[in-house]
Parts: C-alpha cells; structure tokens; sequence
C-alpha cells in the first residue's frame, strides 16, 4: 500500500492535487485544510496516503499530517461516512476539533461540514465518543489541537479532572493548557492543581 508521497506539488484543484515523484504524478483527494498545508504549487511536499480500493475504483486519499489519517480511517468506519463525507469533516474541522466534539458528544460541531446532516453528526459523535480521547489531534499546523500523550503524568491528571466531574474535553483541554504553562516533565498533582484553575477559569 502507498503509505506516503514525498515530491513536488505540481496541481491542485478543489479538492484534490497532483504530486509529482521523480517523473511520476500522484493524484491526491485532500481536504481543504491538507490542500492548504501542502503550499504553491512547484513547492516540495510530503504527503500521508490511505489507498482505497473498491469494486470499479482506486483512489489515493492525501493528508498532511498522519493525525488527519487516522481520524479519516476511523470515521470511514462509521455506517454512511464515505471517503467525500470524511473529507468534508476535515475540512470543516481541525483533528483537535474533531476530538473535542466528539469527546463532548457535539454533534452540530460535526454538522458544519457540507453533506453532514443532525442524524448522520449524531451517529458519528455517539460511535467515535469513546475512541476519541486516545485519538491524536495535531498539535499546531493543520489541526490546531492539542497532542496528549497516551499515558503518563498528563494522561492521569485528564482522568483526574474527568474523575471530578469534568467533560473529557475540557479536562483534555485544561491539563494541556496546565502542561503548555508548567513544561513537559511537569509532575501529575501540580498539573492537576494548575488544570484545575485553568477549567474553572
């Protein structure tokens, strides 16, 4: 399988572009927010794949960063999401925003996106609800969320929060503030304490 393209960016359409690698041009389904990391056109890019196979089609999907990969493959899980619903969900949402939503269950965050209505949202936030808060979300770049790591003192202080009544999301959301403010080798009770100003500030 084409698991990543690493060359020049040589076209780009609504939602799609072309990369040339040494000769050779990929086309590319991107979300909007891919397209635009990816640069001019003539610039070197890289570009995380996911081949897609079916009866009378094969298509590459392009995303910038493996974040974004791994939320398309889990909502292309989800009964109705398609590869161009998945894609509009990107697009409409960064990979932190998508995790937040559906750590919180906000199905009308996911409903922005063109071809995503109330019912479709719903079964997607309550499906992805308790996979989302070991999913990544990038981390300034594309996404514009928060990496958590997988375990750890930040991973115990959010369960923590979550323990005290917080929703999955703001407690995320708190304890990576509390981590920003403290510096990586933070211990768990003060990023707890400081989390917890930051959640009820």
């Amino acid at each position: 399988m084409i698991a990543k393209l690493s060359g020049r960016l040589d076209e780009t359409g609504e939602d799609w572009a072309i990369v040339d690698v040494q000769g050779v041009g990929y086309l590319v389904h991107c979300s909007t927010k891919t397209l635009t990391a990816l640069g001019a056109v003539g610039d070197a890019c890289t570009i995380h794949t996911d081949l897609q196979v079916s009866e009378n089609d094969m298509r590459l999907l392009g995303f910038a960063e493996s974040a974004e990969r791994d939320w398309f493959r889990l909502l292309t899980g989800v009964q109705g999401v398609g590869s161009k619903v998945a894609l509009a969900i990107l697009s409409a949402l960064s990979t932190g925003e998508l995790r937040d939503a559906c750590a919180a269950g906000d199905a009308a965050s996911v409903a922005r996106a063109n071809g995503v209505g109330p019912k479709l949202a719903g079964r997607i936030v309550n499906e992805l609800k308790d996979k989302a808060g070991a999913m990544p979300g990038a981390a300034g770049g594309v996404g514009g969320g928060t990496v958590m790591p997988a375990g750890g003192a930040s991973a115990d202080a959010v369960s923590a929060l979550q323990n005290l009544g917080f929703k999955p999301a703001v407690a995320a959301q708190a304890v990576a503030r509390a981590q920003e403010e403290l510096g990586e080798g933070a211990a768990e009770g003060d990023l707890i304490r400081v989390a917890l100003k930051k959640a009820a500030g």
